[in-house]
């Protein structure tokens, strides 16, 4: 068979890549240095347009949602979807799930928590925590996730393109020299901010990994499991990567969010149930009438410390989802196809939520519960080290170490199956959209996304791992509004009721 040479695109991406994480495995610490200088100086100056694009495009949602652009089929008009509406939703879930939640579940809310108390009465530094847990979780970040994978699925099943960001501009705006340049440039960006930000999320999953491990078996120093537990990563998932996707990761996928929603339906019942869904049902209640005027804050004319806050989190929360709005977009559009614009953004960005908002009401009521009704020690081991704040929470439970090895599983599964799927994904793009790329790209790609993995685990500090992440995903504040105006421009095109 004769081989084919591999495209500039694919040569340059993974030329970048390698050249990043050989960068922060050289020098982990100066490249989390200057990511957070550079994000800073960009969140100073621009932290207002990202507010206003990402609230914006929960506003392009609703009104797509709503208007008579809904009516039409991601596909031709005779189509069918693929799959059911609760196999669908099931899937977005596994999308929407993974290590962040896990990682994140109560150390969040407490972080929160604890700064915003030192300008309130606990009561009421507890409930604007959980406030804005949602709002960096929920709608707005599915609006993104929602609003590129729209726009993917649109031009790929309805005007029978590529599942590439570059698909929409030649055909919203023509096959002009420079539009074809500028489409190979969104496509190049992908693949850079989908490998960086998984990259990120493989060192976040490690983090956990040896902290859990390292409780389970005795170990006072969990640093100590780092290497053997990101090299048994590698080893999972390079596996699968030379097979095709199939039933296996799909197997591998559900028993990690099996694993996830019985540990939160089992805390819940275990638990102070009475004042979890109290949490919950209040919480939802508050963030239902409040996101959308808190989308369009900015926290200008607060201290220097809600500053940092804001930037730290939220901010960073939203560049991060549009970090992973072409993966995960990719993902939600072939799933969808057949389906209307009105039932894949109701479905897409309204049922995650709804597990978000469950998910931090429990794991956040649970560590809030602790500080104002316990001794506290929860927020005690999150001021120390937020990877022990889930295995802290699980140890005050009966079967906690039951319960802390299925999470150390759940992570695992987590993290292995979205680095397979990534792979798949970024030698789909690299290769122009072929939906089987070689065994040989995918692991290649593999290779690349440990060596990234292993930079971000060497600088050693979740805040500038969110920092590098910002970073390389800085330019799709620019690029998402651009494939807006491209699905718009081919909307109005429709010939619809």
């Amino acid at each position: 068979m004769r081989r084919t040479s591999p495209s500039p695109l694919l040569v340059v991406a993974l030329t970048i890549s390698a050249a990043i994480a050989t960068w922060g495995i050289a020098d982990s610490q100066g490249l989390g240095r200057l990511a957070a200088a550079a994000v800073n100086m960009q969140f100073n100056s621009r932290g207002w347009f990202i507010m206003l694009e990402v609230s914006c495009l929960l506003l392009v949602a609703l009104y797509l949602a709503l208007s008579r652009f809904g009516n039409i089929r991601l596909g031709p008009d005779s189509a069918e979807p693929e799959f059911s509406t609760p196999a669908w939703i099931a899937m977005l879930f596994a999308a929407g799930m993974g290590v962040g939640l896990l990682f994140y579940g109560a150390a969040e809310p407490l972080t929160h928590f604890e700064v915003l108390r030192q300008y309130d009465s606990d009561p009421q530094a507890a409930s604007y925590a959980l406030f804005v847990t949602y709002l960096n979780w929920g709608f707005h970040a599915w609006a993104i996730y929602a609003t590129v994978g729209l726009v993917i699925a649109y031009f790929a099943y309805r005007r029978h393109r590529t599942l590439l960001l570059s698909a929409p501009l030649t055909d919203a705006l023509g096959d002009a020299g420079w539009i074809k340049a500028l489409g190979w440039v969104f496509d190049l960006l992908s693949i850079v901010a989908i490998a960086v930000g998984l990259a990120g999320s493989m060192a976040m999953g490690v983090f956990q990994i040896q902290t859990g491990l390292a409780g389970l078996i005795g170990i006072d120093q969990p640093g100590v499991l780092t290497l053997p537990v990101f090299a048994l990563l590698c080893v999972a998932y390079i596996i699968p990567l030379r097979r095709d996707l199939g039933r296996g990761m799909s197997l591998l996928s559900n028993t990690a969010m099996l694993i996830a929603v019985g540990l939160m339906v089992y805390l819940l019942i275990l638990g102070p149930t009475s004042f979890l869904m109290n949490d919950i049902v209040s919480g939802f209640g508050r963030y239902l009438f409040e996101v959308l005027p808190a989308g369009f804050s900015t926290a200008e004319f607060f201290d220097d410390i809600l500053v940092n806050w804001f930037h730290g989190w939220t901010l960073n929360y939203m560049i991060w989802w549009l970090a992973w709005s072409p993966f995960v977009g990719i993902f939600i559009a072939r799933i969808s196809r057949g389906r209307t614009i009105r039932e894949f953004l109701v479905g897409v960005i309204v049922a995650p939520t709804l597990f978000s908002i469950l998910w931090f009401g429990i794991f956040g009521g649970l560590g809030f519960y602790d500080a104002l009704r316990q001794d506290g020690a929860l927020a005690a081991v999150n001021a120390e080290n937020l990877d022990a704040t889930t295995f802290a929470l699980l140890a005050k439970f009966p079967l906690g170490g039951l319960t802390q090895m299925a999470t150390v599983l759940a992570a695992f599964l987590f993290v292995v199956t979205s680095v397979v799927s990534a792979g798949f994904t970024l030698a789909m793009i690299g290769t122009g959209g072929d939906d089987n790329p070689s065994p040989r790209i995918r692991t290649i790609w593999g290779v690349i996304l440990g060596a990234l993995g292993l930079a971000m685990i060497l600088v050693g500090d979740i805040s500038l791992v969110r920092s590098i992440i910002a970073l390389s995903a800085m330019a799709f504040v620019f690029i998402v509004p651009i494939l807006v105006i491209c699905l718009f421009k081919s909307l109005t095109r429709e010939d619809h009721p």
